[in-house]
């Protein structure tokens, strides 16, 4: 059946569609020997894909569903060409390859989902999707009033203006303030550039949620399952 590559090797189980074209671009995707390009179609009974020098089956798969509490100190990759510590290292026990749904930056802790279904990470990665994620900042010193209301408000972050975001004081103390933020859409470091413009030092930065998932009690480092409930909300 013919099909476009990147839709081929989502269904599969590799990767996203998006990051699928990414690593087509990079030439890192090979269709009968031959190096591939963006928006090339294939049969999938007939061509044989390779990506990395590994060829890219069809057989039949279970799809599979995890949080991830990712700690400090890695990248948000599969594979990193720096030598950098990645999530990767963290779900090699799954037993199956899977791959993160969005990013969290090297600095940042926190939810991160996990899946082999490509077309469930396509469709929660499309902007129309978006579920609110809920994140604790906890920056240095005692936060004015002035600041929580101009991070509240929609603010222009390099070439495009964030939605409102709701903020709100957990803990404030001299020495720092934790405040919890959620944001409706997800731009690359946002709230680090948001922080930054009002002159706020950011200690830690950690996602608690994603719609209706919570990390709850989930150890740094650690991962499980998606329950049938949590799937079914993911994919509501």
């Amino acid at each position: 059946m013919e099909k476009r590559l990147q839709k081929f090797m989502s269904e599969a189980g590799v990767m996203s569609r998006r990051a699928a074209e990414e690593e087509i671009e990079r030439g890192n995707v090979t269709v009968n020997g031959v190096r591939a390009v963006l928006g090339q179609k294939i049969d999938d009974e007939v061509d044989v894909v390779e990506y990395r020098g590994k060829r890219i089956g069809t057989a039949a798969k279970k799809n599979v569903y995890i949080m991830l509490n990712k700690p400090v100190g890695y990248v948000t990759t599969m594979n990193d060409e720096q030598g950098r510590a990645c999530v990767a290292e963290l779900v090699a026990d799954v037993g199956t390859r899977v791959y993160p749904i969005g990013r969290l930056d090297k600095e940042s802790e926190g939810l991160l989902l996990f899946t082999n279904d490509g077309e469930l990470a396509n469709r929660l990665m499309h902007p129309r999707y978006h579920k609110p994620k809920v994140y604790h900042v906890k920056v240095r010193g005692k936060v004015e009033p002035e600041k929580i209301r101009a991070l509240s408000r929609p603010m222009k972050i390099d070439d495009y203006t964030a939605k409102p975001v709701n903020v709100s004081v957990i803990t404030m103390k001299e020495e720092y303030t934790v405040l919890a933020m959620e944001l409706f859409e997800g731009r690359n470091r946002q709230i680090r550039k948001m922080c930054e413009q009002v002159e706020l030092d950011i200690i830690t930065l950690r996602r608690i949620s994603l719609g209706s998932l919570k990390l709850g009690d989930l150890r740094p480092g650690k991962w499980r399952y998606l329950t049938r409930s949590e799937i079914d909300a993911l994919m509501s």
